[in-house]
């Protein structure tokens, strides 16, 4: 098993899904990498929500579950 990759707050903005970067989110202080996914089109989510963002407290508003988020890769923790 490999080590997690620690992200701090200001590290985890340069992951917004622009000008080539990856879309990393945070939530419950895990990061999931939502690059791929067709909700998140350039690090936007549905015009709601950008990635490289901490989305712990957006969580209880959404429309959907934890799980949509925790189905994406893991690719670190948020410290």
């Amino acid at each position: 098993m490999t080590e997690q990759r620690k992200f701090t707050r200001e590290e985890l903005t340069k992951f917004d899904g622009r000008n080539g970067n990856p879309a990393y989110v945070a939530y419950n202080n895990k990061v999931y990498d939502v690059t791929n996914s067709s909700f998140w089109i350039r690090g936007d989510h549905l015009g709601a929500h950008q990635a490289g963002t901490d989305l712990t407290e957006e969580m209880d508003l959404a429309p959907h579950g934890a799980e949509n988020i925790e189905r994406a890769k893991l690719v670190g923790t948020l410290v």
